[in-house]
């Protein structure tokens, strides 16, 4: 069966563009609280939602104004309201209707309306408690708080003072504190992938570093493992987070640590946990000898680049390695040596199953996570401490985590904790015999 192509308007951009989903991937949220915050009246946050689908069509309409039929009539007419749906919030759930738009157009290219606050399988929206935190990095001073939620919930929001927000960033501390202290003695992991994040508090006169680490479980669920305040990612920082991981209990060395080679973590790692292995990320890793090439020649080398490691087999990507050096060793003599220094540690995934070449090949779970609470922090109105960023990013980074996606070929985690050997990502024959 044939899937139709349809046209998706993006109101913020006002642009538009082809796909194949009319979804909006929004973070997923974490349900009711129990929090009295929560307790908002419903009647509000139905009209303030309507509201704002309305506003949007109306942009949406205008966008494709231009659009006639070949009897000059308009292409895109209102038609009516789509069945009311109950949509789940964090007040609990809210009936919606939206307004349903018909292309009189004919052919596969169909436009279609969804609103970006209302996506088609949308079955949750923010609960008030990941709102505030999201609020806060998004530049919405204390004593505005009020006012910002009685936009997205409705005028009935109440509590919301700035004594109350006080208390709850100091609740949200007290969260990261006991989740810091949370035992590990009954995990074990069997990937870990480590990065440095930098983003600048108000109250401070230099960039924040927030050490990270995130793992993936024997079942193939990845989740935030650590994360804590270093000091410009220095290997004292990191070895202080990975002994704290060890005192809590994860007493096994997990299989395989991924990162960028300019961390001190790596130093750490081989004093606490000696026998992983190590995979330089290969985002980094391009980007860092990208920086040291003209931008003449920037978009060939990353293909070159690329051609390492999308290669299938270890000996076709060591044959692109050396096709790389040979073509851009002599005349740009800095950005060469940065790839070699890390040949063997940028190769490593190929000792591991092919399924999970594409989660271990970069520190993608963090960076991706990360470059949304980078720039909130940036765009932050007013004060925001060493401690209070930390408590924002904690929030944040847990509720980006019930979004994480399991691993793929979790039927592999087995085999790897007896120590089967692969090569080139499939298992050695020898060994399975």
């Amino acid at each position: 069966m044939a899937v139709s192509s349809r046209r998706q308007f993006s109101a913020e951009k006002g642009i538009c563009h082809m796909e194949e989903t009319t979804i909006t991937h929004l973070p997923d949220p974490s349900g009711f609280s129990s929090d009295p915050l929560t307790a908002i009246i419903r009647a509000g946050a139905r009209r303030l939602i309507e509201q704002a689908i309305h506003a949007e069509l109306a942009t949406f309409m205008e966008a494709f104004s231009a659009e006639k039929l070949e009897d000059g009539r308009a292409r895109l007419v209102r038609h009516g309201h789509l069945p009311e749906r109950e949509v789940m919030t964090g007040i609990g759930p809210v009936s919606v209707k939206v307004p349903r738009v018909r292309d009189r157009g004919r052919g596969a290219d169909k436009i279609l309306f969804t609103p970006s606050i209302l996506p088609r399988y949308l079955r949750k929206a923010k609960s008030v408690e990941d709102l505030l935190p999201w609020l806060y990095l998004k530049g919405v001073s204390t004593g505005d708080f009020a006012e910002a939620l009685a936009a997205l919930l409705g005028p009935n929001a109440k509590g919301l003072s700035a004594k109350t927000i006080t208390r709850l960033k100091a609740d949200w501390w007290k969260d990261y504190e006991a989740w810091q202290r949370r035992d590990l003695g009954h995990r074990r992991f069997l990937y870990i992938w480590a990065d440095g994040v930098y983003f600048k508090p108000r109250m401070a006169e230099e960039k924040q570093c927030v050490l990270v680490i995130v793992g993936a479980d024997e079942y193939g669920r990845k989740e935030l493992l650590a994360m804590t305040d270093g000091f410009r990612e220095s290997t004292q920082s990191w070895r202080e987070l990975l002994l704290d991981l060890k005192r809590r209990g994860l007493k096994q060395d997990p299989k395989l640590a991924i990162g960028d080679g300019a961390l001190g973590f790596w130093t750490a790692l081989r004093e606490v946990f000696a026998s992983t292995q190590e995979q330089r990320c290969w985002v980094h890793k391009t980007m860092n000898v990208l920086n040291a090439l003209p931008k003449s020649v920037q978009a060939k080398a990353k293909g070159h680049l690329h051609d390492i490691w999308q290669a299938e087999t270890k000996a076709a990507a060591n044959a692109a390695f050396d096709f790389f050096v040979e073509t851009y060793g002599v005349k740009w003599d800095k950005a060469v040596p940065k790839l070699l220094k890390d040949r063997d540690a940028l190769l490593t995934f190929y000792e591991y199953p092919a399924e999970h070449w594409k989660h271990i090949r970069t520190s993608n779970p963090i960076e991706s996570t990360f470059a949304t609470v980078r720039h909130r922090t940036t765009q932050t109105k007013g004060c925001l401490s060493r401690k209070t960023g930390l408590a924002m990013a904690f929030k944040l980074m847990m509720s980006a985590q019930k979004k994480w996606r399991k691993l793929d070929g979790q039927n592999r985690l087995p085999e790897i904790i007896q120590g089967i050997e692969f090569r080139d990502g499939i298992r050695h024959l020898q060994n399975a015999a």
